[in-house]
């Protein structure tokens, strides 16, 4: 008894968070007041679930006008680049599950693996975020940039993840076995190198609990889109937000190169405060074009009322 409430309050310190009871995880309330801007629905454990309609959306909006709604939102710690893939034309975009690693130390270590083995973990360590994966999540994982023996998947973990979420993964650390990787149609990998070794010296210490991502900040229930660019990790209570004004973005500048191109207006016009006959000719535009993301008057007065890209 004395031993089980030693480890129990172990587990509490080493986050400095509440636990849940289950190895490296915190509680669902400490998990509701971390993403308290959340106002949707939530997975068991309390990680936000953006909806998959705004999934699928994400997957078509641009990389760069995604970054700008956030960084004018006051968010300016949720990009990083400089990363290694295992395709450079496969995006991935999902919810995260975060994982945080640390080097090794053995008192730690075997702490974990038995609160680990008492919890059901099976398997080694990088092994159990996995488990806790399902489909459109995408695994993030802070391994403090470590290359040689810091090699989290292989193609058989990769596989697995594949199997599950359907994306891929995002490591401050490594993999191994590219060409089995590669070898995985639709799956992509952003690491910071790949290396034939195998993990050692590594233990998990967090596991979907806030980390860091090179300079950016990463909760559990993020909106993650990764592509040959880099990764921008999206709070999930601004997902909609960011899709639609990206969204918007796009067509927005489709609408403006047919004006341009047509001479019905000049670039002074279109680049300045829209007048009520650009904001008709807009909305025209819009109901003669199916095929793009259809927007209201109401919308269109909300994009414009704060412009700011």
């Amino acid at each position: 008894m004395i031993r089980s409430i030693k480890l129990l309050a172990l587990s509490a310190v080493l986050s400095g968070l509440v636990h849940s009871g289950h190895a490296q995880t915190i509680s669902r309330t400490e998990m509701e007041f971390l993403t308290s801007s959340w106002k949707g629905e939530r997975f068991a454990d309390g990680r936000p679930k953006v909806p998959d309609a705004i999934l699928e959306r994400a997957k078509k909006i641009g990389f760069e006008e995604a970054w700008q709604v956030l960084y004018n939102d006051g968010y300016k710690n949720q990009y990083e680049g400089n990363w290694k893939t295992v395709h450079d034309d496969v995006r991935i975009v999902g919810r995260v599950v975060t994982a945080r690693y640390l080097p090794a130390r053995p008192d730690l270590e075997a702490q974990l693996k038995e609160k680990g083995k008492a919890d059901g973990r099976k398997g080694n360590m990088n092994a159990w975020p996995i488990e806790t994966l399902i489909k459109n999540d995408v695994y993030v994982a802070d391994a403090f940039g470590k290359i040689a023996q810091g090699t989290l998947i292989g193609d058989n973990l990769g596989t697995a993840i594949f199997n599950k979420t359907g994306t891929g993964v995002i490591f401050d650390g490594a993999a191994r076995d590219l060409e089995g990787l590669s070898a995985i149609k639709g799956f992509n990998a952003f690491v910071r190198d790949f290396h034939p070794s195998f993990l050692e010296q590594t233990i998990l210490i967090g596991l979907n609990t806030p980390i860091r991502i090179g300079q950016a900040v990463v909760m559990p229930g993020d909106l993650v889109i990764a592509e040959r660019e880099g990764v921008i990790f999206i709070p999930a209570h601004l997902a909609e937000k960011v899709v639609a004004t990206a969204e918007f973005i796009a067509v927005r500048d489709l609408f403006s190169k047919d004006m341009l191109k047509s001479g019905k207006y000049d670039a002074g016009q279109i680049d300045n405060q829209w007048t009520p006959a650009i904001k008709d000719d807009f909305l025209d535009w819009i109901k003669k074009h199916p095929d793009q993301p259809q927007i209201t008057q109401a919308e269109l007065e909300k994009f414009l009322e704060k412009r700011t890209w």
